[in-house]
């Protein structure tokens, strides 16, 4: 595999570039807006390009470098995405609840984690052990609630060497534990998100399940190729990425739009000029 690739065509039948409504709007993130339509802010996709391109340059360095990838998202509608993506590449996910010092108080987790395996196998062998069915049921219910929240981390053995973030200011608690800890943090980073608090801000729409899906198939991609490079499978190979070219197109038609608009305005300002050189005549 290699570095995967995207296209700008993609990121807008996805619906990257819609951001929050313009009254859900932080300050910091207005390089990346492009302007305002129906008082919803759009999203500059020639900013988000590569920057998301350089999140995915980084996540796969990682990934050969044998770093564990967390993928944090607790919103709805794409808590079962980042699952999905999470058990795709092998990484680990927490995508119901983040319990406050998960990271910075790890130690504490991993007792719980290990409470948690110990009762599982224990109602496997409820019959050997002797417990009663009122006993099996009160652990049931205690299990399925730690595994709300520890299920996608069961086997991360330490914290993670990088996380991924769906939508910062509802995560801001995972987001400052990564900051105290120097874990790098790759995240989208809608308008009303700070994007100083991130290591790899990725300007996007956070809600969207088609942009989730593709940022979340662009993260596994990544990850996948950080891997095989690390296990020999394209080794001395280099990832190409056509991103640099389409930023350059992009740009190019932006200064041509530029200045047919200048040419426009002049020739209407010599236009005026005439009519009331005309009328002083009269």
């Amino acid at each position: 595999m290699a570095l995967p690739t995207f296209t700008m065509q993609q990121l807008m039948e996805a619906g990257v570039h819609f951001g929050h409504h313009t009254r859900r709007w932080n300050p910091l993130m207005t390089p990346y807006v492009y302007g305002v339509k129906d008082k919803i802010h759009i999203i500059n996709l020639n900013k988000t390009a590569p920057l998301l391109h350089r999140a995915l340059v980084a996540l796969e360095a990682i990934a050969a470098a044998g770093g564990k990838v967390l993928f944090v998202a607790t919103k709805h509608q794409a808590k079962d995405i980042v699952k999905d993506a999470a058990e795709r590449c092998g990484q680990f996910y927490v995508n119901n609840r983040w319990l406050g010092g998960m990271l910075t108080n790890w130690t504490t987790v991993s007792q719980s984690i290990r409470r948690l395996k110990k009762m599982e196998a224990d109602i496997e062998n409820a019959d050997k052990l002797g417990l009663t069915k009122k006993e099996v049921g009160v652990m049931t219910k205690e299990v399925a609630k730690l595994r709300d929240i520890f299920g996608g981390i069961l086997d991360m053995h330490g914290i993670p060497q990088v996380m991924i973030v769906i939508d910062v200011p509802r995560e801001m608690n995972a987001v400052r534990e990564a900051k105290n800890l120097d874990i790098p943090t790759i995240a989208i980073c809608d308008t009303n998100a700070n994007p100083e608090m991130v290591d790899y801000p990725v300007p996007g729409n956070d809600d969207a399940a088609r942009a989730t899906q593709l940022y979340c198939d662009l993260f596994v991609d990544a990850i996948l190729s950080g891997i095989e490079k690390r296990l020999g499978g394209a080794a001395g190979k280099k990832a190409e990425s056509n991103m640099n070219d389409e930023h350059d197109a992009m740009e190019d038609e932006m200064k041509d739009k530029e200045m047919k608009q200048k040419s426009k305005a002049s020739e209407a300002r010599a236009e005026r000029r005439e009519k009331l050189a005309e009328k002083a005549d009269k």
